[in-house]
């Protein structure tokens, strides 16, 4: 039980490698916060969850949050604290697309991609640290990707966001490090979540075959990266962007 009590947000948790997240910080004893924006995905996670609970030490709970709404962020951090004094884990997860090559990307479809992944990734760091600071420690976790270490085609509001947290922890490494506060980046490969579903199977074939595994990631290898990065046994990891791509860039 590596994260046996610790108070773990996690957004974006109701599917994908957010669900897979939460799934693994229950596993591990967490009580986990799942935020995200629609109240039927919410719930439907919440139950899936619970009616999984046999044998786990953790709980879990919903809150419709839009990371681009701080007053929403707001409440569900002051609910967690009265209920349960601290914060302990922020997995900044929740994540949008809406690709264009440059030349025909919208206004729309940029401020729309740096205001979900990047302002709202600020927004729920800035809502937590006081808390860990009082506190005396915690783990903020963001999630880049590939794209934000190598672009991609079609995706230039997607590699700024994603360059964009990079930046972000470490700044914040520097600046919570000494106030006991750990702050890294995951940067998933290309990983079999419902985002992909539109792609035809001969697309995906052909992906994967361009990784050295030859196979796409699992939301589950994300979430393992997570949980290490959220317990004790990381203890000395800060600053730290950690590519989980099976290899896509080598």
């Amino acid at each position: 039980m590596r994260l046996k009590g610790k108070v773990s947000i996690v957004t974006g948790g109701a599917q994908g490698i957010g669900f897979a997240t939460a799934q693994k910080f229950l596993d591990e004893g967490a009580i986990v916060a799942i935020a995200d924006v629609k109240r039927e995905s919410v719930d439907a996670a919440v139950r899936e969850l619970q009616a999984s609970d046999a044998g786990r030490t953790g709980h879990v709970e919903g809150f419709i949050v839009d990371v681009t709404k701080r007053p929403q962020i707001d409440a569900m951090v002051e609910s967690l604290k009265l209920k349960y004094r601290h914060i302990d884990v922020l997995v900044n997860n929740a994540g949008i697309t809406a690709d264009a090559r440059m030349q025909k990307m919208t206004e729309d479809q940029f401020d729309r991609v740096i205001a979900v992944n990047l302002k709202g990734v600020y927004n729920c760091a800035q809502a937590v640290v006081d808390t860990m600071v009082l506190q005396g420690g915690g783990a903020i976790l963001n999630a880049s990707s590939v794209v934000g270490l190598y672009g991609n085609f079609g995706q230039t509001n997607y590699a700024a966001s994603k360059f964009g947290v990079i930046g972000f922890v470490r700044t914040w490494a520097r600046e919570l490090g000494p106030k006991g506060i750990r702050c890294n980046a995951v940067c998933p490969g290309v990983i079999a979540t419902p985002i992909l579903n539109s792609i035809p199977d001969k697309v995906m074939a052909e992906i994967a075959e361009r990784v050295p595994m030859r196979r796409l990631g699992r939301p589950e290898e994300i979430a393992n990266v997570y949980a290490f990065l959220a317990s004790d046994e990381a203890s000395y990891v800060n600053g730290a962007v950690i590519e989980v791509t099976g290899g896509l860039i080598v």
